[in-house]
């Protein structure tokens, strides 16, 4: 008889308290480089709002790019780095050579892009810097997915915040001198360039890596073997970006300054989560548990689930009803059309934290080609409501094109992966409807006959108890699943 796979470990409190505790490293990382860059992006937008929104179209620009070098292939590298007939060395080499040559490819393709909008001169040098610098977070983005696999989240985490650190602290230096925005903008290659640098020598010190050699007989099978995933990482971009090219073309860079002011905070959450904790902790897990012990697949699909709409919750209220003094006290009173937008953006949360959770499991179970024909069915529907709408209605347009595609994309995931893994429970659906339906009565009944956070605090309460209740019996299902109980 076999030895027992070690993979079922995150079933059992102590494999949890190790899924917590990867996490955690990441997501300390992770706030801090987010506290860096909205301090950066404050200053940026009180500074100036035209400066601003040329700065977020260049980080779309640049994230376009990045899609482009990365071809899908994170996510497939955590199978190559995971089989046992295959040096991982290669297979990082091999990846790192692959998006190399794409992200020369795709550079070529963003100089013809900005001719042909004929961009202004001062406009295209701030595209050129942060796009190169976005772009280049593809070669980091490797050797951090081999850490990941190795379980090195720790390392990965402390590269990130120097980097942050170095970034942002050059940008706000020279947003404090009164630098021109295309030396303002270098920011991000400062950032970039310590994470390439620090994940290749963390990855040559653990065995990973080796200076590259060509494999040019491979390179064809591995472009076969990710080409979905490719396709996955464009169509994904496309219909988080597209809304803000339709914007800039019917009410321009303040038009864009008004949106990204709030979608800045609303997307920043949700991506934080679903990268730091679905694909870079949660995923790898998956992956393993799919092959060895499905029970333990769904148990820790169910905890999870759980735990993001709890968060979900929690972060639409805060964010819904304190939007105005967010916006206007860290941003100032000339972006009022973000206070409304925000509270719009805010379900956008729920449904990219629960299609998030979906989409990660299918792909565990080698779904990716389904998982893309939900990805082109949303990217369909979101050009279409954005060429019908936006130039109508730019701002509520821009808006209901997220909120409807993030709800329609989760609607199709979340109802698939139910029929293979039950995800979400009638009990847990009830239990979470029943806290926010009081919550809400809470506070409709207590404003006006209390200070206005006291009303605020009684609508989050009933959802921080359940989340309490819920930690509570994750750890008691976790101990019955050691014991031989139903999970």
């Amino acid at each position: 008889m076999t030895a027992p796979s070690p993979a079922p470990a995150p079933a059992t409190p102590a494999g949890s308290h190790r899924i917590w505790r990867r996490l955690t490293y990441l997501l300390s990382a992770r706030w801090f480089r987010e506290m860096l860059q909205t301090i950066f992006l404050i200053y940026l937008a009180r500074t100036s709002a035209g400066t601003f929104g040329e700065f977020m179209l260049a980080l779309s620009l640049g994230n376009i790019l990045l899609l482009v070098g990365e071809f899908g292939l994170n996510v497939p590298l955590v199978g190559l780095l995971k089989e046992k007939e295959r040096d991982p060395a290669e297979a990082l080499r091999l990846v790192t050579l692959f998006k190399g040559a794409l992200l020369a490819a795709a550079w070529a393709g963003v100089l013809i892009f900005m001719a042909w909008q004929d961009y202004s001169p001062a406009l295209r040098r701030v595209l050129l810097v942060i796009a190169v610098g976005v772009g280049l977070e593809a070669l980091a983005s490797t050797f951090f997915v081999a850490l990941q696999v190795q379980g090195r989240q720790k390392r990965e985490g402390q590269v990130r915040a120097v980097a942050a650190g170095l970034g942002f602290g050059y940008g706000l230096t020279a947003l404090a001198l009164g630098a021109p925005p295309a030396a303002v903008a270098f920011f991000k290659l400062v950032e970039t360039l310590v994470n390439l640098a620090g994940g290749a020598i963390l990855s040559r010190a653990r065995g990973l890596w080796q200076w590259p050699r060509p494999f040019w007989s491979r390179w064809w099978v591995l472009a076969k073997h990710v080409v979905v995933f490719a396709l996955l990482e464009v169509t994904a971009v496309l219909f988080n970006r597209a809304n803000l090219f339709f914007l800039e073309r019917a009410a321009g860079s303040q038009g864009v300054a008004q949106y990204s002011v709030t979608w800045q905070t609303v997307d920043g959450l949700s991506v934080g989560v679903s990268s730091a904790l679905l694909q870079s902790v949660l995923f790898p897990l998956f992956v393993d548990l799919w092959e060895s012990d499905r029970r333990a697949v769904t148990h820790l699909a169910q905890n999870t689930a759980r735990g993001l709409l709890v968060t979900a919750v929690l972060l639409m209220f805060f964010l819904f009803l304190e939007s105005d003094r967010l916006i206007y006290l860290v941003f100032g009173r000339q972006y009022h059309e973000a206070v409304w937008l925000q509270k719009w953006l805010v379900p956008t949360i729920l449904f990219s934290f629960l299609h998030n959770l979906a989409v990660f499991l299918l792909l565990s179970m080698r779904l990716e080609r389904l998982v893309l024909v939900f990805y082109l069915a949303a990217l369909a529907f979101n050009l279409i409501f954005c060429a019908v709408v936006i130039p109508r209605l730019p701002l509520p347009g821009t808006a209901l094109a997220m909120v409807c595609t993030k709800g329609f994309l989760a609607l199709l995931t979340v109802s698939y992966c139910q029929s293979r893994v039950k995800v979400l429970t009638g009990k847990s659906l009830a239990e979470i409807t029943g806290a926010v339906l009081l919550g809400g009565g809470l506070y409709l009944a207590c404003t006006g006959h209390m200070l206005r956070g006291f009303a605020e605090g009684l609508a989050l309460l009933p959802t921080a108890i359940l989340a309490w209740r819920w930690w509570r019996s994750r750890e008691l299902g976790a101990g019955a699943t050691m014991s031989g109980g139903k999970s």
